[in-house]
């Protein structure tokens, strides 16, 4: 449907994504906007949904302009929302079925297009490079590195096993202090469903623990990629809620492909 066309509606609907079923992956709300209102009222929708991440939507002639927030900060790249919003246009029918989207957004042009009934994600690859572990990083994290990097966001942390992984606890007002987006932890997988598990920490930008993180993937995809020996990958973020992500590596790009369901509508009063 053409950008003039569309009925304006304060409209805001939380969307699981990377979830094939209501109540697990990463909730996301998703609102559509004729055009941008302040910094300060779209950081107070992020602060009442109170969910990792709002994405705030806007039509342009060549698809669509996206901005992501926390409760606390705008970020520069998100990917569940992403997924959240291209399945909300799909399925509103805001964009047509077969249609690709493009978003411009502050890490430039994403775009995603349906693959069966998963839904897959063109986004930059951000892989790690090996850096010197911050002095109070592992302790707050209370864990021991194998391996650890950094890109432009985040610290990434290789463990020795699944099961560290899933066991570790955190500090985060400890972690909180950490000058970066957020940190993740990562294994190769114990059994023969997944290649890699992770979890990913970001209290510095209000999110303690993300359910399911897509931008982190941008990072985990490359690094897992180079280890295994394998383009194609199939990682599992082992948070209380979880989320299965596809990936594939293609040089400096990172496909990322996940499925997502609707499971709140409402509307904006203020």
């Amino acid at each position: 449907m053409p950008p003039q066309e569309m009925t304006v509606k304060t409209e805001i609907f939380q969307i699981d994504a990377f979830s094939r079923q209501p109540f697990g992956g990463n909730p996301a709300a998703v609102t559509l906007l004729p055009a941008y209102p302040d910094d300060e009222w779209m950081q107070q929708v992020a602060a009442e949904m109170n969910l990792s991440e709002t994405a705030f939507l806007r039509p342009r002639d060549d698809g669509f302009d996206l901005r992501w927030f926390t409760p606390e900060v705008e970020v520069e790249l998100c990917g569940h929302a992403t997924l959240a919003s291209a399945h909300f246009l799909w399925e509103r029918g805001v964009v047509e079925p077969a249609a690709e989207i493009s978003f411009w957004t502050l890490s430039g042009r994403l775009a995603a297009k349906r693959s069966d009934e998963w839904i897959e994600l063109d986004f930059p690859a951000e892989g790690p490079e090996a850096v010197e572990a911050p002095p109070d990083l592992l302790p707050a994290l209370g864990v021991e590195a194998k391996w650890l990097g950094k890109n432009r966001f985040d610290y990434l942390v290789e463990l020795e096993s699944e099961k560290e992984v899933r066991e570790a606890a955190p500090d985060f007002g400890k972690l909180r202090q950490a000058t970066t987006r957020g940190v993740m932890i990562t294994s190769v997988a114990t059994g023969a469903d997944f290649d890699f598990v992770s979890r990913f920490f970001a209290p510095a930008v209000g999110v303690d623990e993300d359910p399911v993180t897509g931008s982190a993937h941008c990072c985990l995809a490359p690094f897992w990629a180079e280890r295994l020996g394998r383009s194609d990958l199939l990682g599992y973020q082992a948070s209380r809620r979880g989320g299965v992500v596809r990936t594939r590596t293609a040089g400096d790009r990172v496909l990322l492909g996940g499925q997502a369901v609707t499971v709140l509508r409402g509307q904006l009063e203020a």
